[in-house]
């Protein structure tokens, strides 16, 4: 897929507030500091699209993107940020159960991963609740720039071994690199596919 346009739509804490359309959405949602910012910038092509900041945490917001005028690419606050106030965190976890459960325009959910690290359990049971609730997503490992190919490949491994001890069907995984662009292609494509298929029904 060719990347002609992307731009900034809106920015909301409120699925009643999201955009009224009927274009697919890809939303994208990981742990604070998986590098979200920086994979989303990347797939568009565009450096500034989404802010990045070495400070964790900082997408507090569902920000809704416009790609080609013709998909919805999603960026949803990361879960899991120990540093705030119960409070924050509460409001934070409903608002992503909300648009994840609610939102009818939701086409797939991407679940970032970083793929330097053991599996977390975090991680694993985030995705088991988006199994409960039939919620169709895709894995995307990031920051395989930062490992040596042996401990990458392993790593990705280990992670889906661990899935594959209770889901029949693993889910389709992506292993990206925001600073060499890395699956960029694959994920792209994937999305393609997926719009095409909409459409012929």
């Amino acid at each position: 897929m060719e990347i002609r346009s992307a731009r900034f739509v809106i920015s909301n804490s409120r699925i009643d507030k999201c955009p009224e359309h009927d274009r697919p959405e890809y939303a994208f949602i990981g742990r604070s500091n998986v590098g979200k910012s920086s994979l989303i910038n990347m797939l568009t092509a565009h450096k500034g699209l989404a802010m990045t900041s070495s400070t964790p945490g900082k997408t507090l917001l569902i920000n809704h993107f416009l790609v080609n005028d013709d998909w919805y690419l999603v960026d949803l606050p990361g879960y899991g940020f120990a540093q705030r106030g119960n409070a924050q965190r509460e409001k934070l976890k409903r608002m992503i159960e909300d648009y994840v459960l609610e939102r009818q325009q939701l086409t797939s959910l991407f679940v970032l991963i970083d793929s330097r690290l053991e599996p977390q359990k975090i991680d694993l049971e985030f995705i088991e609740w988006l199994g409960e609730n039939e919620v169709p997503f895709g894995i995307i490992f990031t920051k395989a720039d930062k490992m040596g190919r042996g401990g990458l490949t392993e790593n990705v491994r280990r992670f889906l071994d661990r899935l594959a001890e209770q889901w029949e069907e693993l889910p389709p995984h992506f292993v990206t690199s925001s600073k060499d662009r890395t699956g960029r292609d694959a994920v792209l494509d994937y999305i393609d596919t997926v719009n095409k298929s909409l459409k012929s029904l």
